[in-house]
């Protein structure tokens, strides 16, 4: 599979900014209250100016239709939290492999951005290249694939045309699927060193921020760039992960909130 260096969408962020916090890979999912619980604690408090959601918050989404007004579904709640935190400060959002079928509307009246992937943040005199990451992991050629054929609009719109339900049974068998080629010790592909400074140079930044591959770590890549990873959540884990990376104009720290 021939890849080629997307064009990059950019943010000018507003001066007044101080600090910005990026968090991805926390699969939301109403089985795993812990997790829930930190995200929230943590919406309701950070200081920030400006969070970045890089993607994977839920565990998966099927379609906007799963958040209903008429009732108090776990969907409906999260979607209240992003709502109330994206009306004291600003809120952006940037699809992963398990919802990028969360809809632009849904967001908008969630008072929140979404970004395009990738995407070049220009902050306090740098610029920030900006990803969910799967897009970089060029090796595991079956999932880039599936990738291609799911981010269609042709197949978006068939699969969202389907009753919800048939939409969560498959959903669920996906997961099933991926949860027993990682429980067959299959070793995922990491991100393509070589590619991501492509992305760099392309993009006129030294620092790539990114998840997905739940391996939180600052990477060299010579010549002065550099990749961070940003780590998953799981608040049942032991010992527990929920941690926030936060950029302020003068340094970079990871914080974990448990």
């Amino acid at each position: 599979m021939i890849q080629t260096v997307p064009r990059f969408a950019a943010l000018n962020a507003p001066a007044h900014w101080r600090t910005v916090d990026f968090i991805s890979d926390l699969h939301l999912q109403a089985n795993e209250p812990a997790t829930f619980a930190l995200w929230q604690r943590y919406m309701q408090n950070t200081s920030a100016d400006a969070v970045f959601m890089l993607g994977d918050l839920f565990e998966v989404w099927v379609g906007d239709d799963v958040v209903s007004p008429a009732d108090a579904s776990f969907e409906k709640q999260c979607t209240d939290i992003i709502r109330a935190t994206g009306e004291r400060l600003a809120l952006f959002f940037m699809h992963g492999n398990r919802d990028f079928l969360l809809g632009q509307g849904l967001l908008f009246d969630c008072k929140t951005s979404l970004l395009d992937d990738p995407c070049v943040l220009h902050w306090a005199g740098q610029n920030y290249l900006l990803s969910h990451g799967d897009a970089l992991c060029i090796d595991d050629l079956e999932y880039m694939q599936f990738r291609a054929q799911v981010r269609t609009k042709e197949w978006q719109q068939a699969f969202l045309s389907k009753p919800l339900a048939e939409r969560q049974a498959i959903a669920k068998a996906l997961r099933a699927q991926s949860e027993a080629r990682k429980n067959s010790g299959v070793q995922y592909a990491d991100v393509d060193a070589k590619f991501a400074r492509a992305w760099l140079s392309a993009a006129k930044s030294n620092t790539l921020i990114h998840g997905h591959t739940h391996k939180p770590a600052s990477h060299d890549l010579g010549a002065g760039l550099t990749r961070i990873v940003l780590s998953d959540w799981d608040g049942a884990a032991t010992p527990a992960r929920a941690e926030v990376l936060r950029l302020t104009p003068s340094r970079i720290e990871r914080i974990s909130l448990v």
